[in-house]
């Protein structure tokens, strides 16, 4: 055997045995391992990039929530309605106005969705409909997913949570809800509705 000087990929000079050594050969079976292994790694990083591509498409089917809480026109009851408010006396009528867009920036309308539905606290699960608004009379202004519900005479006072749930036409389904502090949830309080004269 006989000594020869060589540069290894760092730069740095080595006194090797033998002759015609390829300075990047693997030097043994676990280096070449570590080689395979790296090549794996590579492969498994680009079949993870393309499940995220496919998640980020699932995810592109989100949906986003706008809505409000008015008191809705019951016949013989004094106004104001149509007016922003989360305080209703029993035998008012609670309206939900309802806008679901896409992930897009597009209306979720009744082509897109298979239902959009409002659950109370207490269970009861009352469908919205899509549609013009104002509903008659007036040309409309908007279109969006609306409901109402008359508050029963008995029903308790307090503060009532809700849910809104959309189903899409493959349905699967998304799921909101509103900020939970009372002050700012549905609330029924005690007292009867003005009416007119």
């Amino acid at each position: 055997m006989s000594l020869s000087a060589g540069k290894f990929q760092d730069g740095v000079s080595r006194v090797i045995l033998g002759e015609n050594i390829d300075m990047n050969a693997p030097r043994s079976k676990k280096e070449a391992f570590v080689k395979a292994s790296g090549f794996s790694a590579v492969a498994l990083a680009v079949a993870v990039l393309g499940f995220a591509d496919s998640a980020l498409a699932e995810q592109a089917k989100k949906l986003f929530f706008e809505g409000d809480l008015v008191r809705h026109n019951l016949e013989n009851q004094k106004g104001p309605f149509c007016v922003l408010t989360s305080q209703f006396k029993r035998k008012e009528a609670v309206a939900w106005r309802i806008r679901v867009l896409e992930s897009t920036g597009q209306m979720a309308d009744d082509k897109v969705l298979k239902s959009v539905v409002v659950e109370l606290g207490d269970g009861q699960k009352l469908p919205a409909h899509y549609g013009p608004h104002p509903p008659r009379g007036a040309p409309p202004t908007d279109y969006f997913w609306s409901l109402h519900w008359e508050i029963p005479a008995d029903y308790p006072t307090g503060s009532l949570g809700y849910k809104v749930i959309a189903t899409m036409m493959d349905d699967t389904t998304q799921i909101w809800e509103p900020f939970t502090r009372a002050p700012s949830q549905l609330t029924v309080i005690a007292g009867e509705p003005e009416m007119k004269i």
